[in-house]
């Protein structure tokens, strides 16, 4: 019953692991999509600036609130997802280190025990 419960325990990190990077790729992807219309906006905003400039005029205060406030929203989302990702990754880095941390004091213990006379 012992490797059973191991294999479980196994198969549950495993499927954990799995998660978390799915999970991470599904934000990376929507940190990406949400840059590109952070993106797309400013363009907007500029084209719309350029063209008032050449024509002679300013740009009329209601579209110049609509676009700025389009790429507004887009770049604090895209910032919050950016954050995101980086938290995971510090969380994750952090993990690591104290997993291998834990193994390191393992194979030290055991270095103090040689395996054959000399």
């Amino acid at each position: 019953m012992a490797i059973l419960d191991r294999l479980k325990q196994e198969l549950d990190r495993a499927g954990k692991v799995a998660q978390d990077a799915f999970d991470d790729g599904k934000t990376r992807l929507e940190a990406f999509r949400t840059r590109q219309l952070a993106d797309k906006a400013a363009q907007s905003l500029g084209y719309a600036v350029y063209r008032a400039r050449k024509s002679g005029s300013d740009l009329d205060a209601a579209t110049y609130d609509r676009l700025r406030a389009t790429l507004e929203t887009h770049d604090t989302e895209a910032a919050r997802l950016e954050a995101e990702i980086e938290l995971r990754r510090q969380q994750s880095a952090a993990s690591r280190s104290t997993g291998s941390t834990a193994s390191g004091e393992t194979a030290s213990s055991s270095a103090d025990y040689p395996s054959s006379p000399s």
